[in-house]
């Protein structure tokens, strides 16, 4: 399971809503909003997600953890 924390990192930078991080970043709705919602990141292409951490000033483990899945044996 992938976790995305950009909720914290813009308050971290002071960025209050999607449309000024899309500014910032450049990017379109449709792909800051699959990083909001957690839905299809692993489609994001990884230049969107440097453009994201460069603009943050962050590093791609503070935007995006893997949790592994529980698995029984």
């Amino acid at each position: 399971m992938l976790k995305c924390n950009i909720t914290h990192l813009m308050i971290d930078n002071e960025i209050k809503s999607v449309f000024e991080l899309m500014k910032i970043t450049g990017l379109s709705r449709e792909t800051v909003n699959k990083l909001f919602k957690i839905k299809d990141i692993e489609t994001i292409k990884f230049e969107s997600i440097m453009r994201v951490c460069n603009s943050l000033h962050c590093k791609l483990s503070d935007l995006i953890e893997y949790i592994p899945d529980d698995i029984d044996n």
